[in-house]
């Protein structure tokens, strides 16, 4: 059925709340994966070298900070035009380091459930229902599925 204004809307009236406390929701969001994937920290640069995860680590915050505005913005091509676009140099640079650092199909579910986690928490239980995590992780999944195409296609180049 295609993505709706509504939806839409919800995504980024719940991406204005998580930028009020980047820093916190960040970190919580890393705090996520780990919890479900423990193995996954080796999958980050700057998390291999540490025994926890850094409360004021700049790539942290950024990394998280890309996930969510990237999903945001995915929600917002899903409606205007109806699938992600995602810039093709960006597209290029998060298919090769995605398949360099050895990320498969389970790990993009590992993020979607952190990012999900996430939001329920900053945006709290009143806000929270199934429409807004419907909107989240359909915006995410098509993100996910065009990064996951550009892995495809990175493995065809250096095969």
């Amino acid at each position: 059925m295609g993505f709706t204004e509504k939806q839409e809307g919800l995504v980024k009236e719940s991406w204005e709340v998580l930028k009020q406390d980047i820093p916190h929701f960040s970190l919580r969001f890393f705090s996520l994966i780990l919890e479900i994937a423990p193995g996954a920290k080796n999958m980050f640069s700057f998390l291999r070298e540490s025994e926890e995860i850094p409360q004021n680590n700049p790539k942290l915050k950024a990394h998280a900070v890309k996930v969510f505005k990237m999903t945001c913005e995915s929600a917002i091509q899903l409606r205007e035009k109806g699938e992600v676009v995602v810039g093709d140099t960006t597209l290029k640079y998060l298919g090769t380091v995605h398949v360099k650092s050895g990320v498969k199909d389970p790990h993009f579910e590992v993020v979607k459930e952190a990012l999900l986690r996430t939001v329920e928490e900053a945006i709290g239980e009143e806000k929270w229902n199934e429409e807004m995590k419907n909107a989240w992780g359909e915006a995410y999944d098509q993100l996910a599925e065009a990064i996951k195409a550009e892995m495809r296609n990175h493995h065809d180049e250096t095969a």
